[in-house]
């Protein structure tokens, strides 16, 4: 079954065709603050061979989906009111569904969510401790996001330990541009470091990650700073380009490997609240027998990946530096010493939504 994955980013449509997970073309189409460039998208989508299904990335199912669905007008609909809990993101996966939808309007549409891998969190990490007519009235709880990105890392962990996923106690960090954590038992998630949106959690590359919301009452009351000012401030000009001028974690390694204050308070931060953060989600799964890496920063970065197993060697976290210097994409980094094998995975949500497009139609579709 040829998938053609879809995936809308804030600054580029990226369409893969995938024909039994080898990947056949890829494309990345720049967007523009009014949407993707339409004559692009019919230059590339002509050249390709047509596919079976469409397999879309959306970021937010809210509490309805938790799983993969097939697009119809009703769902289309009800995605479209969940944009008030994706502002930034809803939008431009709607837009491209529309979009690749107009070029290919006889292809079987199929929506797989961020948020749908976290729907088994239990209430405990889940529920926010604020007023219950909160909760009950703004569906206000933990969502996570990045889902396809921690179900593809763990699965594919387990296929390059060869052990089976249901035996696996995992924390996953997609270290990216937004990055979170997320801890895995038996391919299960149980907890997660986002939140009601992708702003709780680590620091980034752009936004701030968790910070103590007495803050944002203080700037509100004592500098007059509106919502949309302060959600600015913490979505576009925080986390490491806050401290340290720059969201690109090469430039700021680049930048503390010269000695600069800024970039090493920076990573000094940004390893201090990574490192908590596996501790939390290794005390959420149990202990850990897994730790992945992934992302841009994930599978990069080996001083990031150096650094944080320093300081995780309680848990039983140990890599070995030739390896951790030289791995090229999927591999094992784990020290002979170490009693959690640690393994760096290529992301690849493509792979994770043309699975759920083929397990949702089934063989015979």
């Amino acid at each position: 079954m040829r998938v053609l994955v879809v995936n809308a980013g804030s600054s580029s449509l990226k369409l893969r065709l995938l024909d039994d997970d080898h990947l056949e073309r890829s494309a990345d189409l720049p967007a523009g603050p009014d949407g993707f460039d339409t004559s692009h998208l019919v230059a590339v989508l002509q050249g390709w061979t047509a596919p079976d299904v469409v397999g879309h990335r959306v970021v937010h199912g809210g509490t309805n989906f938790t799983g993969p669905v097939l697009i119809d007008d009703a769902v289309r609909e009800q995605l479209r009111g969940l944009t008030d809990l994706a502002p930034l993101h809803q939008p431009k996966s709607l837009a491209a569904l529309d979009a690749v939808t107009a070029q290919l309007p006889g292809v079987v549409a199929v929506a797989s969510f961020d948020t749908a891998f976290h729907t088994t969190i239990p209430a405990a990490a889940a529920t926010y401790a604020v007023p219950r007519e909160w909760r009950e009235r703004y569906a206000i709880r933990r969502y996570g996001f990045h889902g396809l990105s921690h179900a593809y890392c763990c699965r594919r962990a387990a296929e390059l330990l060869g052990r089976p996923l249901e035996g696996l106690r995992i924390v996953t960090c997609h270290l990216g541009s937004g990055a979170s954590l997320a801890a895995v038992v038996g391919g299960r998630s149980v907890d997660t470091t986002m939140g009601f949106t992708p702003l709780e959690g680590l620091v980034m590359a752009t936004r701030s990650g968790s910070i103590d919301p007495g803050l944002i009452l203080w700037l509100e009351e004592h500098e007059h700073l509106s919502a949309r000012e302060i959600a600015n401030a913490l979505e576009q000009r925080s986390g490491l380009t806050g401290l340290a001028g720059t969201g690109d974690m090469r430039e700021v390694q680049a930048a503390a490997d010269r000695g600069d204050p800024d970039a090493v308070l920076a990573i000094d931060v940004y390893i201090h609240r990574l490192v908590g953060g596996i501790g939390a989600m290794s005390a959420a799964t149990g202990g850990v027998d897994v730790l992945v890496f992934t992302g841009g920063v994930g599978e990069h970065s080996s001083t990031i990946r150096s650094r944080a197993a320093e300081r995780l060697g309680f848990l039983g976290v140990a890599i070995d530096d030739h390896r951790n210097d030289t791995v090229h994409d999927d591999g094992d980094i784990t020290a002979g010493r170490a009693t959690v094998r640690t393994v760096v995975i290529t992301a690849r949500e493509d792979l994770q939504i043309a699975r759920e497009a083929r397990s949702l139609l089934g063989p015979g579709s």
